[in-house]
């Protein structure tokens, strides 16, 4: 099986035609017939059904289509990656963010950061949660994403950077610490109705977790995935909700809100890199990988001083 013949079974699915595709490929009919016959071959599976319409894929050329895209993009890369080796980095970066979390604030930073270093690379960056990630970043519609460690899923590789401790966040008309402590014990939050993420989020996980361990009962005020709305609810006094130090600094930063830290239990999420395992990264990618871990490590050595609630994950 070579290339060649994946890319004239491309096109022909694409098309929907054996005329149209040899048309467009300016390949004769007979000879993409024959391509198509040869692949049908070596596979042992009938790939098309021809009718007066057209072709349709079967069901083995369904799959072999999405395998030959894939195929076909990384060759691609590869030959772009050859044709600029030692060149400066260049390409198309793909990033998602949690929008929970400290990452989605260095948005303008980053950007300027790539464009500065990198004028050649082309920056996508999305808001995305852990739900349609995975699948995402397995079929390399996404380079990168930073986000709380999710469940184990096959074909992606987390890697940790920070470790924090989570805040509870609220309202400084909630009264949530009268006594001024700067923080409150898991019991003490839970007095408060809870704005969390859905169940498949790593931090509405963590304090599920905490509830069941300590016989605790969670007041869930609604589910929010929607960061400018949590930030109308919170402003509301309507309830409170759980983030990372980080986060809570970035999305909550007026004075008109009281940040505690959560103890007795204390609670730690991980953030990382979520990449697939299965395919190396492009030059492009991999320079704004590097770039990303100094702009997370210098942004909390500025804020906090890498002292209390944030720990940074060493890398080998």
């Amino acid at each position: 099986m070579d290339t060649r013949k994946l890319e004239y079974f491309v096109r022909i699915v694409d098309a929907g035609s054996i005329t149209r595709a040899a048309s467009a490929l300016h390949v004769a009919q007979p000879a993409l017939s024959q391509q198509v016959s040869a692949l049908e071959k070596d596979l042992k599976q009938r790939l098309l059904i021809r009718s007066k319409q057209g072709v349709e894929p079967t069901a083995a050329g369904t799959a072999l289509y999405r395998h030959a895209q894939t195929i076909l993009r990384l060759v691609e890369e590869a030959r772009q990656d050859v044709a600029t080796s030692g060149d400066a980095p260049a390409g198309r970066v793909s990033i998602a963010m949690a929008p929970y979390c400290m990452a989605s604030s260095l948005a303008p930073t980053i950007v300027r950061e790539v464009g500065q270093r990198y004028p050649d690379i082309t920056l996508h960056l999305t808001e995305i949660f852990g739900g349609v990630l995975s699948e995402a970043i397995k079929n390399g519609r996404l380079d990168m994403a930073l986000i709380y460690e999710p469940r184990e899923n096959r074909g992606i590789r987390f890697t940790p950077m920070i470790v924090e401790d989570l805040y509870l966040v609220a309202n400084a008309e909630a009264g949530a610490d009268p006594e001024g402590k700067g923080s409150v014990t898991l019991r003490e939050a839970l007095q408060l109705p809870l704005f969390l993420p859905e169940d498949n989020h790593t931090i509405r996980r963590l304090v599920d977790k905490a509830c069941g361990d300590q016989g605790l009962a969670l007041r869930l005020a609604g589910e929010i995935e929607s960061v400018p709305s949590l930030y109308r609810l919170l402003q509301a006094n309507l309830g409170a909700t759980v983030l990372p130090r980080s986060a809570a600094d970035a999305l909550f930063p007026d004075q008109g809100f009281t940040v505690l830290r959560i103890v007795d239990p204390a609670l730690q999420v991980k953030l990382g890199l979520c990449t697939a395992d299965h395919e190396p990264m492009s030059e492009a990618a991999a320079a704004v990988l590097i770039l990303l871990r100094e702009m997370i490590k210098a942004q909390l050595l500025t804020r906090y001083g890498m002292m209390g609630d944030q720990t940074l994950v060493p890398h080998p």
